[in-house]
């Protein structure tokens, strides 16, 4: 059974995000979106908080809470910037997550540390040019040398945190017969020799959070910065995965939340003929459904937080969680900007920056197409 009360220590995670919010992130979010700036110092100012390692084991620097409080923090601060959101989801959920399950003490001991307490910050390169979806495809390869090291040579595609990141988990084909059974995960220094950052894309959305591709020629990796064993890449990189889709649904449901409350707040402050337009049930039902959509996406994606928790298997409720948030939040942004009318259309208000917010969480970390797959085979795997 699930319990849908939250703990004394659940309740404190809630009030601090929120606060911090409020406080730190809003009021330069919407300046940061418009000139799509990084937010280093409120990065830095969450990694204090115990934010940025939120999951992982106090003995490696992190906080040691438990997913259910992930979500609870997450959705607080995408509901203010999605940015901060998606910057926060891919360091806990993909990179962190990733180290403390499948690496090794020293690994834990010399980059989790710093990436858990938000002294560094990580970033997942898995997506390439020519592979998205079909991420069994790597392109870019990984040749062993006489002395056991690796050189990566290829190109990552819309990798988060690429411009600002210290530390990057790079998926690579060590054994291109093996297909994905041939897939390695490195970690690599951003200092690295013949690693170059590309020009930062300039998005619809998520613009004061950084993407970029990433070029890798003949980058050396030595033998004790690999993830977990040769040609367990691939398998490394679906568990992460299906973590990190709570992470966006997270992120999916803020979003929702924070068009949903500015919603309701200009409904009752716009009047028409002297009363405010939340009297016409045109707009009342707007918000209802709103409402319903809200919910249903907390409740889903606390579900798949709490089986994780348990350390039950979550694959199904990560992907429905993901679908439905990410489907919602683009539903409830677009009605806000319609309850807002014109205004909802201009930089002013909020709520169009959630509508290109968004949108992403449908595409990145398993489109709403590939979630649709998921969900299929969990149902028919038995």
């Amino acid at each position: 059974m699930m319990s849908f009360e939250f703990t004394e220590t659940q309740e404190m995670i809630r009030q601090t995000a929120r606060d911090f919010a409020r406080e730190q992130i809003a009021p330069s979010a919407s300046e940061r979106d418009k000139n799509g700036v990084f937010p280093a110092e409120i990065v830095a100012q969450l990694g204090e908080l115990g934010f940025m390692g939120m999951m992982v084991d106090p003995e490696w620097g992190g906080s040691g809470l438990d997913a259910v409080s992930y979500v609870i923090a997450m959705e607080e601060i995408s509901k203010v910037d999605a940015s901060v959101g998606v910057i926060m989801s891919v360091n806990n959920s993909l990179v962190c997550w990733a180290i403390e399950k499948f690496g090794t003490d020293d690994q834990k001991e010399r980059i989790l540390r710093l990436l858990a307490s938000g002294q560094k910050l990580g970033a997942y390169c898995l997506s390439e040019p020519e592979v998205g979806s079909d991420a069994r495809n790597q392109h870019t390869t990984a040749t062993k040398q006489d002395d056991g090291s690796f050189l990566i040579n290829g190109t990552k595609n819309w990798i988060t945190n690429g411009t600002s990141a210290d530390i990057f988990l790079v998926f690579a084909q060590t054994d291109r017969s093996l297909g994905h059974k041939g897939i390695t995960c490195f970690i690599v220094d951003g200092d690295a020799e013949g690693f170059e950052r590309g020009q930062k894309e300039d998005k619809l959305g998520i613009r004061s959070s950084d993407t970029c591709s990433l070029g890798f020629t003949n980058v050396r990796v030595a033998p004790e910065n690999i993830l977990g064993e040769v040609g367990r890449g691939f398998n490394i990189a679906m568990e992460t995965l299906n973590g990190g889709r709570i992470g966006i649904a997270s992120q999916a449901l803020g979003i929702a939340q924070g068009a949903f409350e500015a919603a309701v707040q200009y409904s009752k402050e716009r009047k028409v003929r002297e009363k405010p337009i939340n009297a016409l049930q045109a707009i009342q039902f707007k918000l209802a459904e709103m409402s319903v959509k809200v919910d249903a996406a907390r409740l889903l994606t606390l579900r798949a937080a709490a089986l994780k928790d348990r350390g039950e298997r979550f694959v199904l409720e990560a992907s429905q969680a993901k679908l439905f948030a990410s489907t919602a939040a683009r539903e409830i942004a677009n009605e806000a900007i319609q309850v807002h009318g014109g205004y909802g259309y201009v930089r002013e208000y909020n709520v169009e920056r959630f509508f290109r917010d968004a949108k992403i969480t449908e595409i990145y970390e398993g489109t709403s197409e590939i979630q649709h797959i998921v969900i299929a085979r969990e149902i028919l795997r038995d």
